[in-house]
């Protein structure tokens, strides 16, 4: 007789026993769970060696205030101020108020470049910091070899460095390392961060009065401006930077038409420009004509995005001298103005 038949979990008492298949849906669920964090593990890699992180570097002749140097993340290599005999970094140890005073007592003031090897470090820590690619912008390689001696650095840089002769001083330099760096932070690459810089300081330009030549003469900064040398003590210069070198403008005869004309020139640049500019008016120790010429220009310049005042700092307040009012024009690409007259119903 049988005792019991069929299945083996059909015989009385028997239930399915669904351990087995809970314990393969279990391993099955932490594949699938192993799976996917080895997948994201894997897109964070490839995201990390597709990123790019391109760093701004200029010297400290772009006298970017230090807000912007801070908000942008710039790196700003100093220049030296020697005094005396004396060596002092500029920004740091000396100001331009006690160039000032050394240059009104006769003393003797010199400058010099940064060396290779403090640009090196530089580079190197920002590599250390994650940057993929370094875009090093400098003063005019025509006034100063620190141009070349951050090229010299960038040959033994851990990550590409490109280092731009900007052919420019101040802040004609200063807006378009600032545009560089704004085009990084929004996660420009390399060709991107080049082009933001190249396209603001082609169309820049800086104007300059200066209370005497005797200074540019002393530093050898003077150039074709050695024409007016002559007539120095009856004419008031207005000076500009073309090509990298510092070229007569116009003369005139008195400090107050100078400055007016200044302010006249400044203008008529930005106009031309046909879209917004960024200004900004550099002085050493005439803050209050600084103020004035900006005022004015405010009022003036339509398209003006900005007009800051900037004091020049110790190395260029060593070359141009106490008294020294100079205009900065940086025109923004892409930003061009409405016609004055745009939306208003003709009579």
């Amino acid at each position: 007789m049988t005792t019991g038949g069929g299945r083996p979990w059909d015989r009385p008492g028997d239930q399915p026993d669904d351990r087995p298949g809970e314990r393969l849906s279990d391993r099955l669920n932490e594949r699938l769970r192993r799976w996917g964090r080895a997948r994201a593990a894997e897109g964070a890699r490839e995201a990390a060696a597709a990123r790019v992180d391109v760093r701004v570097v200029t010297d400290s002749t772009a006298y970017l205030p230090d807000e912007l140097v801070e908000q942008h993340r710039i790196d700003v290599v100093p220049l030296h101020v020697v005094v005396a005999g004396k060596e002092h970094v500029e920004g740091r140890d000396i100001t331009a108020t006690q160039v000032a005073e050394a240059l009104r007592e006769y003393t003797i003031v010199t400058t010099s470049r940064p060396s290779p090897a403090v640009f090196g470090e530089v580079y190197a820590r920002l590599a250390a910091e994650g940057a993929t690619h370094i875009v090093s912008v400098h003063l005019s390689s025509q006034m100063s070899g620190t141009y070349e001696a951050a090229a010299v650095a960038a040959r033994e840089a851990p990550v590409p460095v490109e280092v731009i002769d900007s052919e420019t001083i101040g802040m004609a330099m200063g807006f378009a390392v600032i545009a560089g760096a704004e085009r990084a932070a929004r996660g420009g690459d390399l060709q991107a961060v080049l082009a933001a810089v190249t396209n603001r300081l082609g169309p820049s330009s800086v104007t300059f009065y200066v209370h005497t030549l005797e200074h540019l003469r002393r530093g050898g900064r003077i150039g074709a401006a050695s024409a007016l040398l002559g007539s120095a003590l009856a004419i008031k210069p207005i000076l500009s930077v073309r090509d990298g070198r510092i070229v007569p403008l116009e003369k005139v005869r008195t400090s107050a038409r100078a400055i007016a004309r200044l302010v006249t020139l400044a203008a008529e640049q930005a106009d031309a420009s046909g879209v917004a500019v960024d200004i900004a008016v550099h002085h050493l120790d005439s803050a209050d004509r600084a103020e004035s010429v900006a005022a004015q220009l405010r009022e003036r310049v339509r398209g003006a995005r900005s007009v800051l005042v900037v004091e020049l700092g110790a190395v260029v307040g060593a070359h141009v001298g106490p008294g020294t009012v100079a205009v900065a024009v940086s025109p923004r690409p892409g930003d061009v103005l409405e016609p004055p007259d745009a939306g208003v119903d003709p009579l």
